[in-house]
């Protein structure tokens, strides 16, 4: 997992979950290009996914307080897809209300019916054109990291 040096605080964070080194790249970029100058973590595969948020045997899970504004979720992943990261995300009281956009180049209506019947909260077709992602990235960015409040840090029992 690649985290870089927290400048927003927590509560701005953005987990990237995608296995495509040049998508990763290109996302990234897309996002440095439109000012949206907040820490982002990438887990590659799903397993790394569900790691950030619960733990995996070397690292505790994480506090809720310390979760992501947003997920950007892959859906073609290695160890664990992304449908299954989100079902766990969803089926697990301290991550249900988690704001998880599914980022993927899939256009399948099955893809898309089992994303949002799991709980997605957005589903965006990677864009092929650069220009065209540049303008998603930013939609992405605006809504998600500037515009939508997060919901509550539930209270840890």
């Amino acid at each position: 997992m690649n985290e870089k040096a927290e400048k927003n605080g927590p509560e701005k964070l953005i987990l990237l979950v995608e296995d495509n080194p040049d998508d990763e790249e290109l996302t990234l970029r897309a996002l440095r290009k439109n000012n949206i100058s907040n820490q982002v973590v990438v887990a590659r595969d799903g397993a790394e996914a569900l790691a950030f948020f619960f733990g995996d045997g070397q690292r505790p899970a994480r506090a809720s307080a310390d979760y992501p504004q947003v997920v950007l979720l892959d859906l073609k992943l290695p160890k664990v897809d992304g449908l299954e990261v989100l079902k766990r995300l969803r089926s697990d009281p301290r991550t249900r209300m988690q704001p998880v956009v599914i980022l993927t180049s899939s256009d399948e209506e099955q893809d898309r019916l089992r994303g949002y019947g799991l709980g997605a909260n957005s589903y965006v077709r990677k864009p092929v054109d650069f220009n065209q992602f540049l303008e998603a990235a930013r939609q992405l960015g605006l809504y998600w990291v500037l515009l939508n409040l997060r919901p509550p840090v539930p209270r840890e029992t």
